[in-house]
C-alpha cells in the first residue's frame, strides 16, 4: 500500500467522517437538505452507539470516564439541528484519538527503538572437515550455548558471548546509557545488544537469546508499555466534577437564554480530549525520557509513585558500596600460614554465590595460589558454604554457622566497614579473611539530593552486621540503620516504613521479596537479568546509583507536566464554555476552537521528554559529612579497599558479613 494512503487506514473513522461530510456538503450544495441531514444524523449516531458500547464496557471494568460529555455534547447537537457541528465533533474526538497515536509514537520512541533493534539474525562459524571455517546465517533463536558467532563491524551482538578475538570496542549505549565506546579484551564479556566496533570479532556464546542481557531488557520494555498508566486515575479524579461543572454551566446557559441551542455550543467547548490524550502522552513522554537515561520504569503507576516518594531504603553491599570487597589482611590461626587458609578457602568458595566470595577468590589468584576441585561442596544461604577439598573438609562464612561445625572459632576484631569470613578446617578454626568494601563515589551525592528534594527519610536495611552497616552509613548520610537482616525482616520493615510511599533500592537476588514489596522498587545495576531486575518496578541498567536519581526526577517532572496539561485544558474549556454562554461561539466553531485546545494541551504534554538533567546537582549539592571517613575502633582512619571491576552481567546474592 503506497505510503500516503497508510493514514487513512491507520484512523478509519476519520477517513468515514470526511467522507460523509463531503457527501453531506455536496448533497447540501444540490439542494438536498433533507438526505444531508439524514447521512449525517445516520454517521453521528453510529458513532454515538460505538462510544456508548465502550462506556459500557468501562463501566463494567469499574472506570467511569468523560465520555459522558461528548456523548451528550453530540446528542444535543442533533437535536439543536447543528449536524455539521456534530459531525466535527465526531472528527474531533476521532482526531484527538489520532494525536494521541502520533504524539504516543513520538513520545514512546526510546522504548520502542528498543524493541524494534533487537538482534534476529547471527553468523555462525562452524570448522570444516579440512580446518577452514565455513559462516552460516542463523536466526538468533538458534543459537546455542558454545557456539563461536562472527561479529562484523557495528553489528549488534546478537547473544551473550565471551570475546575470543584479541580487543574490541563496544558501543553499549542501548544497554546502559554510556556514550563512550567501552573497550573489551579477550575473555571478557560481550553482551547482547552492544554495537561492535570497526573490526570484526569473534565471541563463543554464553547464553541463548532468550537468557541473554538484551531480551531481558527487551522484556523489562514490553512490561513498561502494556502496563496500564495511572493516566485513568488522574482523569477520574477531574472527570465528575468537570463533567458536573459543564453541565451545569450549559444547563444555565439553556436557562438563562431560554435557548436550547446555547446548551449544545457549551457542551461543544466541554469534550474532554485534554483530559483523556494529553496526560498518558506525558506520561509515554516520561518512560521515553527515562529509557533514554539507562532507567526502565515499567509503566505510569511507578512514574507517580517515584514522583510522590517521601522514604528511601537501601541496600548496602552492590548498591551503596562498589559490590567487589577486597581481602585486607588474613588472619591465620596458629599452625595455619595465611596461604594455607586463603588458598582452601578460595577453593570452597568457588562454589559460592556470596557478595564476599569473588573478592575471596580474586585474592589467592592474585598472590598465585592454585584453586583445588572440590569433590562435594554445600551453599548453606546467608550462612557460608562446606565443600570437600583435597580430602579434607572446609567451611567458609559466618561466624555462629562455623562455630557450629567448629567449636573452637573465635571472634576477631575487626574495624568499622569490615567484613570478616571464617574458615575451619576439618572441625578446626583455621583462621579469617578481613575483607572491605568501599562506598561508591556517588552515594554520598544521592542521598544528599533525596533529602533536598523532599524525601523526609533515608533508611539502610542490610543483612551485614551493624559496624560495618553503620560505618557506611556515616559515610553516605544515612542515619537510620537496620542491620543483620534477613530477606523476611527487610520486607517487614519496608512494610512499616513511613512516610509513604516508600522507595527501596537493591541488586542481590535476597533483594527481591522487598523490591517487590515496598512502593517503588529499584534494582540497581541489575540490567533486567536478575531476580531484582524482575520484582522491582523500576531498573536502572547502568551501574550507578545516580540512576535513582534520574528516575525520581523524572517521575516528578512527568507527573507536573502530566498535571499541568490537564489543567491548561480544563481551565480553556471552561473559560471558552462561559464565553460560549453568551451565543458568541457558534457550535460548529466551538468544535473547531476545541480542536485547537487538544492540540495546545498535547504540545505542551510532549515536554516531559525533555528536561534539565537531574545528575548536575550530584556534584554540587553539599554533604552534610563531606570530608568524613571510614575509622576503625582505635580511631585510625581505615586504609581504602581496591576498586575491582567484575565482569559478571549481574551481583551475587548478599547474604550478609561472614
Amino acid at each position: 500500500m503506497p505510503r500516503f494512503l497508510r493514514p487513512l487506514t491507520r484512523y478509519p473513522i476519520i477517513t468515514a467522517t470526511v467522507v460523509v461530510g463531503i457527501l453531506a456538503l455536496v448533497l447540501a450544495l444540490a439542494d438536498l437538505t433533507d438526505a444531508a441531514r439524514w447521512v449525517s444524523v445516520l454517521s453521528v449516531s453510529g458513532f454515538i452507539v460505538f462510544t456508548l458500547v465502550g462506556m459500557i464496557r468501562d463501566v463494567l471494568r469499574g472506570h467511569v470516564g468523560l465520555d459522558i460529555l461528548a456523548v451528550v455534547a453530540m446528542v444535543a447537537t442533533l437535536a439543536v439541528g447543528e449536524y455539521a457541528a456534530s459531525l466535527i465533533i465526531v472528527l474531533m474526538l476521532s482526531g484527538g484519538q489520532a494525536l494521541e497515536d502520533i504524539a504516543g509514537r513520538r513520545a514512546n520512541r526510546e522504548l520502542t527503538a528498543l524493541l524494534e533493534r533487537a538482534p534476529r539474525t547471527a553468523h555462525r562459524v562452524r570448522t570444516g572437515p579440512h580446518g577452514t571455517d565455513a559462516v552460516a546465517d542463523v536466526p538468533a533463536d538458534e543459537v546455542a550455548v558454545g557456539d563461536v558467532l562472527l561479529i562484523r563491524p557495528a553489528e549488534i551482538v546478537p547473544v551473550d558471548g565471551v570475546l575470543l578475538s584479541p580487543a574490541a570496542n563496544m558501543d553499549e549505549s542501548s544497554l546502559t546509557g554510556e556514550s563512550m565506546p567501552v573497550p573489551r579484551t579477550a575473555g571478557e564479556e560481550v553482551l547482547s545488544g552492544s554495537v561492535n566496533g570497526s573490526a570484526a570479532i569473534r565471541v563463543r556464546a554464553l547464553r541463548r537469546s532468550a537468557d541473554s542481557q538484551y531480551q531481558q531488557i527487551v522484556a523489562l520494555v514490553r512490561e513498561a508499555q502494556e502496563s496500564r498508566a495511572p493516566v485513568v486515575r488522574l482523569a477520574d479524579r477531574f472527570a465528575i466534577p468537570f463533567t458536573a461543572v459543564s453541565l451545569v454551566i450549559a444547563g444555565a446557559a439553556w436557562g438563562i437564554s431560554g435557548d436550547p441551542t446555547r446548551f449544545a455550543e457549551v457542551l461543544v467547548l466541554a469534550t474532554p480530549c485534554p483530559l483523556l490524550i494529553a496526560a498518558p502522552v506525558a506520561f509515554l513522554g516520561g518512560l521515553s525520557r527515562a529509557a533514554r537515561a539507562g532507567v526502565i520504569i515499567k509503566g505510569g503507576a511507578v512514574i507517580e509513585q517515584l514522583a510522590r516518594v517521601r522514604t528511601a531504603a537501601f541496600d548496602k553491599t552492590g548498591t551503596l558500596t562498589r559490590g567487589h570487597p577486597s581481602v585486607v589482611e588474613v588472619r591465620a590461626a596458629d599452625g595455619w600460614t595465611p596461604d594455607d587458609v586463603l588458598r582452601l578457602a578460595a577453593s570452597a568458595e568457588q562454589y559460592s554465590t556470596h557478595v564476599l566470595a569473588d573478592g575471596i577468590r580474586r585474592a589467592a589468584e592474585e598472590r598465585g595460589l592454585p584453586l583445588s576441585a572440590a569433590t562435594a561442596a554445600e551453599e548453606t544461604a546467608t550462612n557460608g558454604v562446606r565443600a570437600a577439598i583435597e580430602g579434607r573438609s572446609v567451611v567458609v562464612g559466618k561466624p555462629r554457622y562455623v562455630r557450629s561445625l567448629a567449636p573452637d572459632t573465635r571472634t576477631v576484631e575487626i574495624a568499622s566497614g569490615q567484613a570478616a569470613a571464617y574458615v575451619a578446617v576439618d572441625g578446626v578454626f583455621a583462621g579469617a579473611l578481613i575483607l572491605a568494601d568501599d562506598p561508591r563515589a556517588e552515594s554520598a551525592g544521592v542521598i544528599a539530593w533525596l533529602r533536598a528534594h523532599g524525601v523526609e527519610r533515608a533508611v539502610m536495611l542490610t543483612g551485614d552486621a551493624e559496624p560495618t552497616a553503620r560505618a557506611i552509613a556515616a559515610a553516605v548520610g544515612i542515619d537510620e540503620v537496620r542491620a543483620e537482616l534477613l530477606p523476611a525482616d527487610k520486607v517487614q520493615l519496608a512494610a512499616g516504613l513511613q512516610p509513604r510511599p516508600v522507595l527501596m533500592v537493591g541488586d542481590g537476588v535476597n533483594d527481591a521479596p522487598v523490591l517487590a514489596a515496598a512502593d517503588v522498587g529499584i534494582a540497581m545495576g541489575a540490567k533486567g537479568a536478575t531476580a531484582a531486575g524482575e520484582a522491582a518496578s523500576v531498573v536502572i541498567l547502568k551501574d550507578s546509583l545516580a540512576g535513582v536519581v534520574d528516575a525520581v526526577a523524572i517521575g516528578r517532572d512527568t507527573l507536573r507536566v502530566a498535571l499541568s496539561a490537564i489543567g491548561i485544558g480544563i481551565a480553556l474549556s471552561i473559560g471558552l464554555m462561559l464565553v460560549a454562554t453568551t451565543g458568541l461561539i457558534p457550535a460548529v466553531a466551538g468544535a473547531l476552537v476545541q480542536e485547537l485546545v487538544d492540540l495546545a494541551t498535547i504540545l505542551y504534554a510532549l515536554r516531559a521528554l525533555t528536561g534539565r538533567d537531574p545528575q548536575q546537582d550530584l556534584s554540587t549539592t553539599p554533604h552534610p559529612r563531606d570530608g568524613a571517613a571510614l575509622v576503625g575502633h582505635n580511631g585510625e582512619r581505615m586504609p581504602h579497599s581496591r576498586s575491582i571491576r567484575s565482569a559478571a552481567p549481574t551481583r551475587p546474592a548478599e547474604r550478609g558479613t561472614r
